[in-house]
């Protein structure tokens, strides 16, 4: 089967299906280039969709990628961006070694196509040349052959009319012999001609078309095998990438089989965890005996050393069971539930309602409010200590020791602290190292460098170590706080309560007097601080405008700055020596005393307790001392 002996007169056919062939060619080749395009834009998509769902550092979104959960999410963006990088691979794979060398090969075929053909012009140009040769040979031997037969009969006409003479006769005669003459010369030029037509058309036909179309033949052939071979690469290049996309999804598979759902719940439990006791039992309140009520043993009051009772602060004759909880006037009105009333204490600023004087009674007033959120909280809290916290959940923001969280949260936070400072420290004392070491070599080889030119950098090293490390015991002090005060688990709400009762029972009857004189019969928060400040003075008032001051049982320091803004705290500048009338009770704050007008709670963390307990109530000048 040649295409040279059956095709031999379908040249133009034979040039169309070549150049079918090559458009084919090409045609292939732009599908496979807009396939490594959509594995690009495919990649790149991949890509872009697992940056976008990728924690930022040092976000919030970062911590919440602790969870097993989360974890497993996170791996999943890390293996899909190497699913990208396979489609990248299968891209270039495809551009170099099918796009570019079928590009490289169709340049080729068209240079051999043009050159196959271009000699199969050449070939029927010069058969048709000698085809013209040939028509011209015979026509002008069949002209020869007709002015030979003309002259011919001239001459006979001629010699046959007697009236002609004989000079005319003769002419006629040789005229005749030499068109006869050119006649057999044309004949004989008409034969040669023929033959070698004859020749060169077997020649063109069985020998020259024949190579041609053969090597047209062997070049389709090549083409068709090379465009298979591509199909084969292109399948080949997607193959040799299934194994690690294998991978991918098996890693995949394994982040999704790690997710623990009982380690997720448990790692809730270790990020919201306060710390705190749940509230104790709200206590049994008599309304049967109308103006005196029988106390009962976990009781906000008890009776004065004198005997006489009280009015139970938390009476609901003429107030509510909370000072921090708005109620309705209406009887029938439903309580709120606990949780409600905790928030909107916490978005109220705390008010004075149970004493005339600012001077002692804002202290008494923070005292009355913390015991109360000791009842609500469970653990030794106040009012203040709470709504910080509320706030720090909001803003994320708080004080450098983290005394506005609760106290698991705040160990949390400070032991955190703590071993950043110490990662910090050690990267410090690398460089040091590294430094030290480099210096060492100067010095054995001064002409490496100077060995005095890294004293500035160690000198700086070795101060931001001294700095990082006084910051560690600082936040250490605190975490050791924070763990030596961790409370266990008891009957802390009704110990909490008698303690109460037996440090504050004026406090709890003045308020409870305070009630007593509202005009309406309620009590509520929205009362103008005029209407508060306008209660009768009750002879527990005078009692504890004549009460003897609380002793000294020591001396404070101030650590840092602390500015009190709340009711009930003092501030304190940092260097400060003060008096202490009060140790911390395990609620985190400390009592002090500037002089006898001045005096408030400060957070115990702020200050450097010094107790003496033979120490006098004797107010001599503390000065402020610079560290």
């Amino acid at each position: 089967m040649s295409w040279g002996t059956e095709l031999w007169d379908q040249f133009d056919n034979l040039e169309k299906h070549t150049q079918w062939g090559i458009d084919v060619l090409e045609k292939y080749i732009k599908f496979v280039k807009e396939r490594t395009e959509i594995e690009l834009s495919y990649a790149k998509q991949l890509r872009n969709l697992s940056k976008k769902y990728q924690p930022k550092k040092n976000s919030k979104e970062e911590e919440e990628y602790r969870y097993t959960s989360t974890r497993a999410f996170l791996a999943t963006l890390n293996e899909m961006n190497d699913y990208a990088g396979q489609h990248e691979v299968i891209s270039e794979n495809m551009t170099s070694l099918i796009t570019a060398e079928l590009t490289r090969y169709v340049q080729e075929l068209k240079q051999e196509r043009k050159s196959h053909f271009h000699d199969g012009r050449k070939a029927q140009q010069h058969i048709e040349t000698c085809w013209k040769q040939l028509e011209a040979s015979k026509r002008r031997f069949e002209r020869d052959c007709k002015e030979a037969d003309r002259a011919q009969q001239y001459f006979e006409k001629m010699d046959a009319d007697i009236n002609v003479t004989k000079a005319d006769v003769e002419k006629a005669r040789q005229q005749a012999q030499l068109r006869h003459q050119m006649a057999e010369d044309s004949k004989a030029e008409y034969s040669s001609t023929l033959q070698k037509f004859n020749s060169e058309q077997h020649e063109h036909y069985y020998t020259h078309i024949p190579n041609i179309f053969q090597k047209i033949q062997e070049m389709e052939e090549r083409r068709i095998v090379r465009i298979g071979e591509s199909m084969k690469t292109f399948a080949k290049v997607d193959r040799q990438v299934i194994p690690i996309i294998g991978k991918c999804l098996d890693e995949i598979t394994k982040a999704a089989e790690s997710v623990d759902h009982k380690n997720d719940s448990q790692m809730v439990i270790e990020a919201f965890k306060s710390g705190f006791e749940p509230p104790g039992d709200v206590d049994f309140e008599d309304f049967t005996q109308p103006m005196k009520r029988t106390v009962s043993e976990s009781s906000l009051s008890n009776s004065r050393g004198d005997g006489k009772s009280e009015p139970k602060f938390g009476s609901k004759s003429k107030g509510k069971l909370w000072p921090f909880i708005k109620k309705n006037k209406s009887p029938k009105q439903q309580k709120e539930p606990l949780s409600h009333r905790f928030n909107e204490f916490m978005t109220s600023k705390p008010k004075i309602h149970c004493f005339r004087s600012l001077k002692r009674g804002q202290t008494q007033s923070l005292y009355i409010h913390k015991e109360l959120m000791k009842r609500t909280l469970g653990t030794p809290t106040c009012a203040v200590e709470a709504r910080e916290y509320v706030l720090s959940l909001k803003l994320g923001a708080g004080p450098e020791d983290f005394s506005n969280l609760p106290p698991e949260q705040r160990r949390k936070k400070l032991q955190q602290k703590v071993d950043e400072l110490n990662r910090d420290i050690q990267k410090e004392m690398d460089s040091r190292d590294a430094l030290t070491k480099m210096k060492d070599v100067y010095i054995k080889n001064p002409q490496m460098g100077d060995a005095a030119s890294v004293d500035h950098r160690l000198a700086e090293l070795g101060q931001n170590i001294e700095k990082l490390r006084l910051e560690v015991q600082k936040f250490e002090g605190w975490l050791a706080e924070v763990e030596g005060r961790l409370p266990a688990r008891s009957e802390q709400p009704r110990r909490q309560s008698g303690v109460y009762e037996a440090q504050n029972p004026s406090g709890v009857n003045s308020c409870a007097q305070d009630r007593e004189s509202s005009p309406d019969g309620s009590y509520t928060e929205e009362q103008s601080q005029e209407t508060e400040m306008k209660v009768p003075a009750t002879d527990f008032d005078d009692e504890f405008d004549d009460e003897e001051p609380l002793p000294t049982i020591g001396t404070c320091k101030a650590l840092y700055t602390f500015e009190g803004q709340n009711e009930g705290t003092i501030s304190v500048a940092e260097g400060e020596m003060l008096y202490v009338i009060e140790e911390d009770k395990g609620d985190g704050w400390t009592r002090i005393r500037r002089n006898e007008d001045e005096e408030g709670y400060v957070p115990t963390s702020y200050v450097e307790v010094y107790l003496d307990k033979n120490a006098k109530d004797v107010h001599k000048p503390l000065q402020k001392i610079s560290e």
